[in-house]
């Protein structure tokens, strides 16, 4: 019988790379053997030893690690840190120390070269235009991308292509676009897949029922405005109008508001995002500027204009302040990002509070639906409708979300006081049946079958 396939699991998180990469050994009749796992974050060693038993992993800071300590593997499996490349983080790639961290898999799979057959590697898919030259019309993806390519294809010689899946797209009720980095020694070919979509799923499929709802005033307060019905597939932020999104002002969440301010607010929403502003101010366009209030009169006339601005600044539905202008950032090592600054030469402007809410729930999930990419950030803030009462999505609800099986565990964070770090370790982790079909693909390709 022929010896397991050895890999390595890197960044491991909850261990779902792992998961879909042996679930797809098994189901072509390959064993399959984790010799080495790196995770420095507490409670996902926790999670990640409660499913894992046998294992007994310790808090392995991979930086420190030195490369011939880890035992001999024939895969490389690791969805390393993604913020600095994600538009939910600060987007410095490379440049940031999180994103250094792909020269952490290099160095591993140099020390490791002649043995290794393949890696799968996964991230967000704001790395497929990071840092991209925007005088280069021609270019297809970014700097960053370019730079992780040529090391695994041009220094390390493996054949290495990278493709954007969505979660979507495998059964799962959540899109989640990840860019998956697939490689192999030249002796297997390319790695050229095709993915055939499987039948679309829905949150009632993954739905738990006869769970208690909250009983929160705003919980409440949210039923009563608006009933379990009507509030099936709504957004509760301040960024975006249209009938899809509750606002802070529909609720009066930061205090009254007149149907006059309502009206102003609805607008500005939606002017402050208009490309002629920027002209008029001269910035570059941002989603969203602030507008000063002779520019504000120009599409929304009332006498009491400057008091009605001033009373919703101090409730703070509105922020007074400068535009913002876009900047490039160069580090010592030549590694380039932008970010926007005020730009105190411009007069100040009204703009929507736009910033994460304080709100209990920022999206209720329809049943018949499917659930937006899930973040860290917002994981505890998804609620869903249960018979006539709303609550927030269960730890089991989320698991399957990203298509766990349901042997998998939580039960250590299933209390009030960890819940969060469920949500954290949720947010954070990858879709399984993504992986497996990745993992299966590359499997056949190597082992010929």
């Amino acid at each position: 019988m022929p010896s397991p396939i050895k890999y390595i699991d890197l960044f491991a998180g909850l261990g779902g790379i792992r998961l879909g990469f042996t679930q797809a050994a098994s189901e072509l009749g390959l064993e399959s053997e984790c010799v080495f796992t790196s995770e420095i974050k507490p409670h996902a060693l926790t999670a990640y030893n409660t499913n894992f038993p046998n294992e007994n992993v310790e808090a392995v800071d991979i930086t420190q690690k030195a490369a011939l300590d880890i035992p001999k593997f024939k895969f490389l499996l690791g969805g390393f840190p993604c913020q600095a490349f994600s538009a939910a983080g600060a987007g410095k790639g490379l440049a940031d120390s999180r994103g250094t961290l792909f020269f952490e898999i290099e160095r591993i799979l140099t020390a490791h070269l002649k043995n290794v057959d393949g890696f799968i590697l996964e991230n967000v898919e704001g790395l497929i235009n990071h840092d991209k030259d925007k005088n280069d019309k021609d270019a297809k993806i970014g700097r960053t991308l370019t730079i992780i390519l040529d090391i695994l294809r041009t220094k390390l010689k493996f054949n290495t292509e990278y493709y954007l899946l969505d979660s979507l797209d495998f059964g799962i009720p959540q899109s989640r676009k990840r860019v998956y980095i697939v490689g192999c020694k030249k002796r297997f070919g390319k790695p050229k897949f095709n993915f055939a979509p499987l039948p679309a799923a829905t949150v009632s499929d993954i739905q738990e029922t006869g769970i208690e709802g909250l009983s929160s005033d705003f919980a409440q307060r949210l039923v009563k405005l608006f009933g379990t019905e009507e509030l099936k597939g709504k957004c509760l932020k301040d960024k975006r109008g249209g009938d899809a999104n509750i606002h802070s002002w529909d609720i009066e969440i930061k205090g009254k508001v007149s149907t006059a301010q309502k009206d102003l607010l609805n607008l500005l929403l939606k002017e402050r995002r208009k490309k002629l502003w920027a002209e008029v101010i001269g910035i570059d366009w941002m989603d969203g500027m602030p507008l000063t209030e002779q520019q504000i009169a120009t599409f929304y006339q009332h006498p009491n204009l400057h008091e009605m601005l001033e009373d919703l600044v101090a409730k703070k539905y509105l922020v007074f302040e400068h535009p913002k202008k876009r900047i490039t950032v160069t580090t010592d090592d030549g590694h380039s990002y932008t970010q926007r600054i005020p730009d105190e030469s411009k007069p100040k402007g009204y703009n929507i509070v736009t910033g994460k809410l304080s709100f209990e729930f920022s999206k209720i999930l329809h049943p018949e639906g499917y659930a937006p990419t899930i973040v860290a950030m917002d994981m505890e803030t998804l609620g869903v409708i249960d018979g006539e009462n709303l609550r927030h999505l269960s730890l089991r609800e989320g698991l399957r979300l990203f298509g766990y099986p349901e042997s998998y565990s939580l039960e250590d964070f299933n209390s009030p006081g960890k819940i969060k770090l469920g949500y954290d370790l949720l947010g954070n982790t990858v879709c399984v049946p993504v992986i497996k079909a990745v993992s299966k693909e590359l499997l056949k390709r190597i082992y010929k079958l």
